[in-house]
């Protein structure tokens, strides 16, 4: 249920691996099923706490030859974990944490546990534990359901590692 490149996405010890020589683009593995109301929870760990990557959710591919996907992204990278980005659609942070709560919740080297909550307009991102976005969107026309992907940035060498992902699909409130 998953595309992508499969030079830079493995499935490797248990483990979904994007690993990077270095790239001029950012790559994304996808699933072919889109998801509207839901929680996800991974584990992920950045080798070394270097790199960039995050998870896309309630997104799309833009079309060939892009390799972007457009929509909401929690953020896993030094200085922007635990933040909500828009990817290729508003490019910008939509909401993020302060400083002093990631340094008590991040694990930079270590493996973290990453929850994402999307139901309705409500969007909650937690960091081993720890609340660091609670969003609600308010922009008429933004989409409540889509791709899941995840992300190995343009740049030098990296690799992220991804496991026990979980996801329940949630009826939408009323």
């Amino acid at each position: 249920g998953w595309e992508g490149d499969k030079e830079l996405w493995i499935v490797e010890d248990g483990m979904l691996v994007g690993r990077s020589p270095g790239i001029k683009y950012n790559d994304f593995l996808a699933t072919t099923k889109t998801y509207g109301d839901f929680v996800l929870r991974f584990q992920v760990r950045l080798i070394d706490g270097k790199g960039n990557s995050g998870v896309q959710f309630r997104s799309q591919r833009v079309p060939p030859p892009s390799h972007e996907v457009s929509g909401y992204q929690a953020d896993i990278a030094e200085g922007w974990w635990g933040k909500l980005y828009d990817e290729s659609r508003r490019r910008r942070v939509l909401a993020g944490p302060q400083p002093e709560v990631i340094q008590k919740a991040l694990k930079p080297t270590d493996w973290n546990d990453y929850e994402i909550r999307a139901v309705g307009n409500k969007i909650a991102l937690s960091l081993n534990g720890v609340v660091t976005v609670d969003y609600t969107e308010e922009e008429v026309g933004i989409a409540r359901s889509g791709i899941i992907a995840t992300q190995v940035h343009s740049g030098g060498p990296m690799e992220v590692q991804f496991k026990n992902l979980r996801i329940k699909e949630l009826q939408p409130e009323r």
